[in-house]
């Protein structure tokens, strides 16, 4: 698997090939094809070049595939007695991009995605599928073994009330 460490708003995330990252918003149109020009790093399994600040031997192309929005950040400040109360929120705008090609110029490559991923993840899909059914029948099953008859619970004894201290402290 074939990543990169790219600079983008003055922050910095690892793009995959075939995987998406969310960046600040750039000016750019959706569906767009353009290069990240700060490459930080590159590693291609055992291979791994860092750059002395950057790359300039690297593309990393992507294609922006939507703006979106982040999840609201909602603030309160409150000063009790003083009768201060100040509400704000925000949401970030962030850019989705996907990431189509990280290499040096020229290269020609398949993007590979993980197999065992996928297998594990259709795995974990049947298997949830089958248990709820199975829990269900066996459910509906004991449902239909018990007798209709409702029980109802037996009712504890009530404790013995014991003298209070002050009541012992008359008496002496």
């Amino acid at each position: 698997m074939r990543f990169a460490i790219v600079e983008s708003g003055g922050k910095q995330y690892r793009a995959v090939e075939g995987r998406t990252i969310e960046v600040d918003r750039l000016p750019v149109e959706t569906g767009n094809k353009f290069d990240l020009d700060r490459v930080l790093l590159m590693a291609d399994g055992d291979e791994i070049v860092v750059g002395t600040p950057t790359l300039s031997d690297i593309n990393v192309k992507v294609t922006v595939m939507d703006h979106i929005r982040g999840p609201k950040i909602d603030r309160f400040k409150y000063r009790p007695k003083k009768r201060i109360r100040v509400r704000g929120g925000h949401r970030q705008q962030y850019t989705l991009l996907m990431v189509d090609f990280i290499g040096k110029p020229g290269e020609k490559r398949k993007v590979e995605e993980p197999k065992v991923e996928k297998q594990a993840e259709a795995e974990v899909v049947v298997e949830a599928e089958k248990k709820p059914k199975a829990a269900k029948q066996a459910k509906a099953e004991k449902e239909a073994a018990k007798p209709s008859a409702k029980k109802t619970p037996a009712k504890k004894p009530a404790a013995a009330k014991s003298p209070s201290k002050k009541t012992d402290a008359k008496k002496k």
